[in-house]
This record gives C-alpha cells, structure tokens and sequence, in this order.
C-alpha cells in the first residue's frame, strides 16, 4: 500500500478566522482514518479580505472538499459556481464539494441542527412553538429548518430589530419577532448566539432563565465549549431537557463528509474525535 498522505491523497479543507480554534480536523481526520480513505484534512486561516483569492485558489489546486466557518460563509456564497436550493436560501455556504472545475456550495447547518435534536432527545418540530435567539447565520439555518421541519411557530429575538424581521421572514407564515418572554410557552428554545461561550464576555438575555417552564420543554445551546452553558445550566435546574452545541457540529459535518465522499459518515467516531479535542489536555 502507498504511504499517506501521497500523491494520490484527496485534501479538503476549513477556511475561516480565527481557525486555530478548530476541531474539524481532528472530527475529519478520523472519520476518514476510520472509513480507511485516502483523504486528509487541513486547516487555514482566511479572513474576510483574502476570502475571494482562497476560493479561486481552492479552485486551481483541486481541492476536494472544504467546510467554511465565519466570517466566510457568505463570501463562500458569492464565489461559488452553483448552491443548493438552501445556501441560496440562506445565501450562507459553510460546506463546498468540488465537481469537475466546479464548486458547489451547500449549507448543512440547519440539517446537522435538526439531527442532533432527534439522537439526543427524540425530538420533531412538526407543530411545535419554537424561539431562536439571535439573527446571524447560524440562527437562520436553524430557523429554515424548523419551518421547513413543520415548526407551527418560529419566534426570533435579537436586539436588532431589522435583522430580527429578516431572519423570521425565512419562516414564511410560521416566523414572527419576539422578545424572551415567548421562552415561557415555547417547546423548544435556541441560543444561537455566541452568548455563554467560552471566553466571551458574561452576557445574559434579561429574564431569560426565569421565563423558562421547565419539565416537557426542550432547551438547544448551539455553543458547543463549554458544553454546560449557563443557559442549559439553568434549563436542567427547572427540569427541562437540553441538548449543547457539539451534536450539531458532529452532524452538519457529518452531512459535509457524506457529500465530499459519497459515504455515510462515522458519526460516533467523529463525536468522539470532537470531545478528545476539546477535552483539557
């Protein structure tokens, strides 16, 4: 058998800023060392400046797969020769597969969101009351996916009003602006902001903790470090269900290997290669 990495390796690739931070080499690496495929998975550091030349760059080199983390996704859209009908969307593509000299951009966020709902709490959102907090876009894949999941409402809350109206209107009929007080009678409520992450500065959304009900609701923390957020912390305390944010990294991942490769991806591995590297040394 050739050595690897060799002349014959398939590279694919995230782009983004800051990357050292990363754990998508570690979560691809091993779902390809696990399938025994002659891939391997790389990191670079790209801001929003040189966004444009490392796509064209990607391009020329013929790498075969790349997964694209802020602030590019929407750059990612602009220089990519076709989208899926969701990254057009969301005009956001955080995964692109190279067919031929063609690069095509797909978002899976929503997907992975959605997924790691159901393995971890067996949970729908056909006619559920859903709220999201926060209108950037990890928020809006999660919105898209709701309604086109069935959700019956999906309430946004954001301190920008304008941006709040955007991102509900990926609803359609079911989207709608609100304020945290909607937690209160909602089954399933989102942070999909940076709020409570590791090293951002202590925040809080006014009340949120005291509107939550508790038993038979659903709380989704899309920060997946640490995994018990303050927000989840507070949603256990009162008995309700919570999922973090790292099953939604594993599995939009997950859909991003499956399109490079064609394979069904490793999950379990990759969750595994996921908490060792975010585990403290």
């Amino acid at each position: 058998m050739a050595e690897r990495p060799g002349a014959t390796t398939r590279v694919a690739a995230v782009v983004g800023h800051p990357i050292r931070h990363s754990v998508s080499p570690a979560i691809h690496n091993a779902a390809f060392a696990a399938l025994d495929a002659d891939w391997v998975f790389v990191a670079f550091d790209v801001d929003r400046p040189t966004g444009e030349a490392a796509f064209a760059g990607a391009r020329a080199l013929g790498l075969d797969g790349m997964s694209v983390t802020m602030p590019l996704k929407d750059v990612a859209a602009r220089c990519a020769d076709r989208l899926s009908p969701t990254a057009t969307r969301l005009g956001a593509v955080n995964a692109i597969v190279r067919e031929g000299a063609r690069l095509v951009g797909h978002n899976t966020d929503g997907a992975g969101f959605l997924d790691s709902l159901r393995a971890e709490a067996e949970w729908e959102p056909a006619g559920r009351r859903c709220v999201v907090l926060g209108a950037g876009g990890a928020a809006r894949a999660v919105i898209l996916a709701l309604a086109e999941g069935g959700a019956a409402e999906v309430t946004v809350v954001n301190r920008n009003a304008e941006r709040a109206e955007a991102a509900a209107s990926l609803a359609g009929p079911a989207g709608r602006v609100g304020t945290v007080a909607a937690a209160g009678r909602a089954e399933l409520v989102v942070n999909a902001t940076p709020i409570g992450m590791a090293g951002v500065e202590p925040e809080a959304w006014g009340g949120l903790a005291e509107t939550l009900t508790g038993p038979g609701q659903l709380v989704a923390d899309l920060v997946y470090w640490p995994a018990a957020t303050p927000l989840l912390l507070a949603a256990a305390a009162r008995g309700a269900t919570t999922v973090g944010g790292l099953g939604m990294l594993v599995h939009q991942a997950g859909h991003a290997f499956t399109l490079w490769t064609g394979q069904p991806a490793p999950l379990e591995v990759m969750a595994r290669a996921a908490q060792e590297a975010l585990s403290p040394a």
